[in-house]
């Protein structure tokens, strides 16, 4: 091939590329697929890690000191998609509960919502359960401590409404209904088990790397936390 045959040929490529990139830019335009700044559904699995990751963030860290933009550095996304998916910190944390913290605690309202178990049984199945999803959701016990008892706590108020109100009050109920069945020490206040059982389920396992060290616990799992509990809790510290 000569060399002016040479150079019409790659005059004739550059032309067609060009050409066929004008008309992918045509169609991209009019495509009615997906809005600018949505991400493609090959990646719908997106929402799930943006959340775990900030859920990660905001234990760590506190939500307060989390932006929205330190959460799309660690996912390694544009704020634009992390935009797209929750729009605001406000409905993040919307989703959190909802989608997170809602549906763990679900299972414990089954636990005292269980009419074919006696309220003790009840009780008991409420504590293990409770043991094992803070045992599989480690970040949970942590950022109810920053979140929830802390003053000014980012999701004291959304648990209250979410969470507390439909499980303090069964919890309270069935620990009545056991002591009037002489099954649990008719000598405690319903109410404050009810605390008690807060501070001896979520306190140490939020707190579990410094008491270990200092009481050399390190062999005591969460099976053995919740056997003690429940102990404490039908016997108290009497004789």
């Amino acid at each position: 091939m000569t060399t002016a045959a040479r150079a019409c040929f790659a005059c004739t490529l550059e032309i067609n590329y060009i050409f066929n990139y004008i008309l992918r830019m045509i169609d991209v335009r009019k495509s009615p697929g997906r809005s600018p700044g949505r991400p493609p559904k090959s990646r719908g699995d997106q929402r799930e890690r943006l959340l775990d990751v900030a859920i990660t963030l905001f234990s760590r860290q506190g939500i307060a000191a989390t932006t929205l933009s330190a959460i799309a550095r660690r996912a390694r996304v544009t704020p634009a998609m992390l935009h797209y998916y929750f729009g605001s910190r406000e409905r993040l944390l919307d989703a959190l509960v909802e989608e997170r913290i809602v549906p763990l605690m679900a299972t414990l309202q089954g636990d005292l919502d269980a009419a074919a178990l006696a309220p003790r049984e009840r009780i008991f199945a409420f504590v293990r359960d409770l043991f094992a999803l803070l045992t599989a959701n480690p970040w949970l016990p942590t950022l109810w401590l920053r979140e929830v008892l802390s003053d000014g706590g980012l999701l004291r108020e959304r648990l209250l409404a979410h969470v507390g109100a439909r499980i303090a009050p069964r919890l309270s109920g069935t620990i009545a209904a056991a002591q009037a069945q002489g099954t649990l020490n008719p000598e405690l206040d319903p109410r404050l088990v009810v605390v008690s059982l807060i501070g001896l389920t979520l306190f140490p396992l939020a707190a579990r790397a410094l008491w270990t060290r200092l009481l050399d616990a390190g062999d005591v799992g969460p099976d053995q936390l919740a056997r003690h509990t429940l102990t404490l809790l039908e016997h108290g510290l009497g004789a």
